[in-house]
């Protein structure tokens, strides 16, 4: 598995991470302790976590696995998040100083560590000044509680406001970005994935098989059923059976995989990791499986080479929708400028 840098940092992490949201709710203690021994096998280092979790489940889970085998932490790198609500009263969420504090010694007791390598803000707060947020995060770098910290679920200028408040303050800056990405899910390389490259933000794309659309398991026209995901939840969620299953463009995408998974012998979901992986400011993908037989061959993406050729064909399939303003040919056009002059 190739190893990268975290974002803008110094800390070096595998090109696949693991997702654990799965861990006390679909993948039981035992299941998740056997998926984070076979990530390590498959020679990952990263692991991605949050408090809302299984409400606080799955650090506990990971927790109890780092207590059990006390010489992995440092061959680990271990990412959560805080934010989302961990009770019903109005400071038991959110970015504020009140609730982050709590939040990050919880989080801290449950995973039974001494600090946390990166604190991720799980959402934008637009109660709590940016300000109150980034000087918290900053005093929890020089406390040692934290080494980074980085946010998910932001939009473009939410990210580069982040970035900006915090170079002319002279804080501690952020690292990375956890948005969803995928060959379906492709929007945020209008306005986000512009952004991390500008402030130096590396991404950590969450969902990169768009809850199992792009792991082949899926027909068209013939309803989920059984042991997945939409089988158990059809209307779950972002990827919901009905809306998706009516789009032509999913479709057209997981025609495209299809065929270039048969051209290279592997998996539709590790042509769709492989895809993923390569993209501009791409730090790490976040791999989510609730059994080692899924995990095992996610991870067989780290040996996918795809041609040239590959990329293109899943590029043009999955080309975002646009409307015309401001992301259409013309309108990015009117961005740019030739060197030589002229239209």
């Amino acid at each position: 598995m190739d190893l990268r840098n975290l974002g803008n940092s110094g800390t070096i992490v595998s090109e696949f991470a693991l997702g654990t949201m799965t861990f006390g709710a679909e993948a039981d203690e035992q299941t998740s302790h056997a998926i984070l021994e076979r990530y390590l096998e498959g020679g990952g280092n990263f692991i991605d976590t949050a408090d809302v979790y299984s409400a606080g489940t799955s650090e506990s889970i990971i927790g109890r696995w780092l207590a059990r085998n006390p010489g992995r932490r440092e061959e680990v790198v271990i990412a959560t998040k805080g934010r989302f609500p961990m009770g019903d009263e109005p400071n038991q969420l959110g970015l504020s100083r009140t609730h982050l504090r709590y939040a990050l010694d919880a989080s801290l007791r449950r995973l039974g560590v001494d600090h946390i390598d990166l604190y991720q803000m799980h959402a934008w707060d637009a109660l709590t000044p940016i300000e109150e947020t980034l000087r918290f995060l900053d005093d929890a770098v020089t406390a040692g509680k934290i080494s980074y910290y980085g946010f998910s679920n932001y939009l473009g200028w939410q990210l580069t406001k982040a970035v900006q408040v915090a170079r002319a303050e002279g804080w501690a800056p952020p690292v990375t970005l956890q948005p969803q990405y995928s060959l379906i899910v492709r929007g945020i390389e209008h306005e986000v994935v512009p952004a991390a490259l500008d402030g130096g933000v590396g991404l950590l794309p969450w969902s990169p098989l768009a809850g199992g659309w792009l792991s082949g398991k899926y027909r068209r026209d013939e309803p989920p059923t059984g042991a997945t995901r939409l089988g158990e939840n059809p209307t779950r969620g972002m990827e919901a059976w009905e809306a998706r299953n009516a789009d032509p463009r999913t479709w057209e995408i997981i025609d495209a995989v299809d065929a270039v998974a048969q051209e290279t012998g592997a998996s539709a979901s590790q042509v769709s990791l492989a895809w993923l992986s390569d993209r501009p400011a791409v730090t790490s993908v976040i791999l989510g499986a609730r059994t080692v037989e899924q995990l095992v061959d996610n991870l067989g993406a780290a040996d996918l080479e795809l041609t040239d050729a590959q990329r293109e064909r899943l590029d043009e399939a999955s080309s975002p929708h646009t409307d015309i303003y401001p992301y259409g040919e013309q309108a990015v056009q009117q961005r740019h400028r030739k060197r030589e002059g002229g239209r």
